[in-house]
């Protein structure tokens, strides 16, 4: 029987934690360490850094976290499996190389090529094909000991190395969806150990103040533990792994270009302290396309921010829109939004907690609509409108900002290769079996809640909540944590009542989806966040936020719960 592997992760995002990457080599023992750089944000800050020099593109974070932990993942006799390649990972694979020999450090460093598809896709910064696990499994099974890949999914960090560790093959569906399963909850990185927790407030003081990261503890059979090194921050229990598995998630079918995991079949149970098994995770064979994620310059985007205090808000509001309005008339921008913010209270003892904010965004395809036109005309205002005029900064004159559109290819477009230390290329063909992607039907609902007295009260009473961003739509998951409140939440929370609490969702189309297994409803609310996160179309571009403001909306929910 293969020995399990036990994989961590010390990066969530490009500008994560710097010191996790040797507090999780030097903390307890790991076979694979990974650590995610990459989301739609990051790819379109990286295709700006390329512009300015067609040598970056990469994660210069990772290279420095390498200078310094590099010796002892060698040590150790950790494999290293990051995205941190961007659109450059040749470039960063021969940085690392040139790095291991200045530290004298015999290192075999390997890369993933093949998702760059710029040139096919005219007027994109960037288009990067989401590649699976395979790439990264060919290079470690060669002998590589450092990994660095392009845009992969974030699941492919752990089902690469789990695939050569156990010798998966592309038709292992169920071993494959659970390591799916187990990098979704490990890529977001302290996400899973308490991170972001809707119940955070449960926990002892101090107990979060630096949660440590996740790792996995994978079997052969595609079953896992998720835990964390001894003595680190935070906590490990069925909550936060479920709030992770509910993030960036849509439906029951959650596909990949290796696998399509059932999320519907997850079972989770707790396995001692700060220990959470998943297993029962069914796979099918993965979709024939594969995604692409292509970033574009959408425009330009100017933002005035008028700071309104004491009395009469709502006037001073009134006043200045009517000032602006003939200013922005003569050269109209395309897209006008004001958004006045009620951050005041009355009779408040701090001038700040008096004041409300009026933002004001305009957009334009071209600069000048949205440039002097606007900053200008909000300065002029200074000593000409409404008493205590001031602005939070002074107004810019216009910024470009990206959209992030995605797009599909058949898997034969792309041609995903693994390039080993010695230079040897390996062809890593597509998957042989493929089903196009197809709704689960919906699963019976329980049994619904025996009626008797209920309270108007904050869902968030009863019920924990993770949203966030893919693109354009927002993805926000709900979970009971116990079956009597599943039973009055799956009953309760129809996507009727979801557009009511969030009125933003209103003329939205909006999908439930029901997890009996995980008690949750996950819900994808398309166009919320406009052209996506680089567009910042909205307050919370990237609705990391939109989870707790549901929490934070009042029903009628049962006392027998509350």
């Amino acid at each position: 029987m293969t020995a399990d592997l036990r994989i961590g992760n010390a990066s969530g995002f490009y500008g994560d934690r710097f010191d996790a990457l040797r507090e999780m080599l030097a903390g307890g023992e790991l076979d694979v360490l990974t650590g995610d750089y990459l989301a739609e944000l990051t790819m379109l800050i990286l295709a700006r850094d390329r512009l300015g020099d067609p040598s970056a593109g990469y994660a210069r974070t990772f290279l420095r976290q390498l200078e310094e932990c590099l010796g002892l993942a060698h040590e150790r006799g950790v494999k290293i499996v990051a995205n941190a390649g961007g659109l450059n990972p040749a470039g960063l694979a021969g940085a690392v190389r040139e790095l291991a020999g200045r530290l004298g450090i015999p290192v075999r460093v390997a890369h993933v090529e093949g998702d760059d598809l710029t040139a096919r896709h005219p007027g994109s910064l960037a288009a990067h094909a989401y590649l699976g696990g395979f790439g990264i499994a060919a290079c470690l099974r060669e002998g590589a000991d450092v990994v660095v890949t392009g845009r992969v999914t974030d699941a492919a960090l752990v089902t690469g190395p789990a695939a050569a560790h156990f010798g998966w093959a592309p038709a292992d569906h169920d071993r494959l969806a659970g390591a799916v399963v187990a990098g979704h909850v490990l890529e977001c990185g302290t996400q899973a150990t308490g991170g972001n927790y809707a119940f955070f407030g449960e926990r002892p003081p101090g107990d979060l103040l630096r949660p440590g990261f996740p790792l996995a503890e994978l079997r052969e059979d595609g079953s896992s533990v998720i835990t964390k090194h001894p003595g680190t921050g935070g906590f490990v229990d069925v909550g936060t792994v479920t709030a992770q598995l509910l993030y960036e998630t849509g439906g029951a079918r959650y596909a990949g270009p290796d696998v399509t995991a059932r999320l519907d079949t997850v079972r989770l149970t707790r396995d001692g302290p700060d220990r959470v098994r998943i297993d029962g995770v069914r796979g099918e064979a993965p979709p024939p396309t594969l995604k692409i994620g292509r970033s574009r310059l959408g425009g330009f985007r100017n933002e005035v921010v008028f700071v309104l205090t004491g009395l009469d808000v709502e006037a001073k509001a009134d006043l200045v829109k009517e000032q602006m309005a003939g200013a922005l008339a003569k050269s109209p921008p395309a897209e006008t939004r004001w958004e006045l913010v009620r951050t005041d209270r009355p009779d408040a003892d701090t001038e700040e907690t008096a004041s409300a904010l009026l933002r004001l965004v305009v957009r334009d395809p071209g600069q000048e609509a949205v440039g002097r036109a606007v900053s200008g005309a909000a300065i002029e205002l200074a000593l000409a409108s409404y008493p205590g005029f001031h602005v939070l900064a002074p107004p810019g004159k216009g910024a470009p900002y990206g959209v992030f559109e995605d797009v599909y290819v058949p898997h034969g477009a792309v041609d995903h290769v693994a390039v080993l230390h010695d230079g040897r290329r390996i062809p890593v063909g597509p998957p042989h079996d493929t089903a196009v992607l197809a709704d689960v039907p919906e699963p019976e609902p329980p049994e619904p809640l025996a009626p008797g007295p209920a309270r108007r009260a904050p869902l968030g009473l009863i019920a924990g909540a993770r949203s966030g961003d893919k693109g354009g739509n927002a993805n926000v998951g709900v979970w009971a944590r116990g079956d009597d409140a599943w039973r009055w939440l799956a009953h309760e929370l129809t996507v009727e009542r979801l557009r009511e609490l969030i009125p933003e969702a209103a003329d939205l189309p909006v999908t439930r989806h029901v997890l009996p297994r995980l008690r949750a409803l996950n819900f994808v609310v398309e166009g919320i966040l406009g052209e996506g996160v680089a567009a910042q179309a909205r307050f919370d571009p990237q609705a990391k936020a939109l989870g707790e403001w549901l929490r934070s909306r009042h029903l009628d929910i049962p006392e027998a719960l509350l």
